[in-house]
């Protein structure tokens, strides 16, 4: 049996995978820090915390693997000095306690074009997070660049939401996606053997 903290259980990504892992029987118990309560459930672990808050000593950091669904846009964050303080150093804290505790597995949300050397504030953001985890040590490292994540939000994201009715519009005069690729967001996974 497992025991998984789960990072980012409110947003869109955490919250479809706070439902799987607490249908799924391999999982014994789910530890999702969050700001506000999440409903209740037998394997659930719901400890309230921000990321100004965030205890480096709580037991609760001791858990198997992480999945890190964190992520946020600048606009939502209201800065770019914000925004970093979310989707890079509440993540890398979020990796060291988890490390440190013992967690062997971390799997991480990312961005496509994520690279710490990008142009782009949000690109270069996203690439430090993920150079700063890989110097952790995890034996099992999954790191997840998705393009345009879409879906029902609890938030207004207008230009997300534009977008994916551009890409919905536009899918018949796309190039259809080669059979012989497989339909994931890419995906960097540095695993050692067990």
């Amino acid at each position: 049996m497992t025991k998984i903290l789960l990072a980012g259980a409110t947003g869109l990504v955490g919250g479809h995978a706070l439902t799987l892992m607490l249908a799924d029987d391999r999982v014994s118990q789910l530890v999702a820090p969050t700001r506000r309560p999440l409903p209740p459930h037998p394997k659930l672990v719901n400890p309230l915390t921000d990321s100004s808050s965030l205890p480096s000593d709580a037991p609760w950091w001791a858990v198997d693997g992480v999945v890190c669904a964190i992520g946020t846009t600048r606009a939502k964050a209201g800065s770019a000095a914000a925004f970093r303080a979310i989707d890079r150093d509440y993540v890398l804290a979020i990796a060291r306690h988890a490390r440190t505790a013992g967690a062997r597995r971390f799997a991480h949300t990312s961005s496509m074009g994520a690279n710490p050397r990008a142009p782009l504030f949000y690109s270069r953001t996203k690439g430090e997070a993920e150079a700063e985890i890989s110097r952790l040590g995890f034996p099992s490292l999954t790191i997840v660049r998705p393009g345009l994540l879409g879906g029902n939000r609890n938030e207004h994201r207008p230009m997300e939401q534009a977008m994916e009715r551009l890409l919905r519009i536009a899918a018949p005069i796309l190039p259809p996606w080669p059979a012989s690729v497989p339909r994931s967001p890419s995906r960097i996974c540095l695993s050692k053997p067990p």
